[in-house]
């Protein structure tokens, strides 16, 4: 979920909220609703972020970067390798 789709509906659940709020005493509950409603939207986002890193989608761009850098480290250590040999080579100029 967007966080700012869920700004947007807490802000309206607050207004709609506020709007029953006739009596002294509702301010109170009105706080516990809030509180209430942020914690069921915490728990749909924690799951939504659970599902999306448990996706198989997730787990195959994960293996291929793990993957595709190991293959980068192997390139990296032989072109370590054949500078360290040119370097090694004494110049015949």
């Amino acid at each position: 979920m967007k966080p700012l789709l869920l700004l947007l509906l807490v802000c309206t659940a607050v207004l709609a909220m506020g709007a029953r709020a006739d009596t002294p005493r509702e301010p109170e509950t009105l706080v516990k609703r809030m509180q209430e409603y942020a914690q069921k939207a915490t728990a749909m986002v924690k799951s939504a972020f659970s599902m999306v890193q448990e996706s198989e989608a997730a787990q195959q761009a994960r293996r291929w970067l793990a993957d595709n850098t190991e293959a980068a480290k192997q390139q990296l250590a032989r072109l370590k390798e054949r500078l360290a040999e040119l370097w090694k080579r004494p110049s015949t100029v």
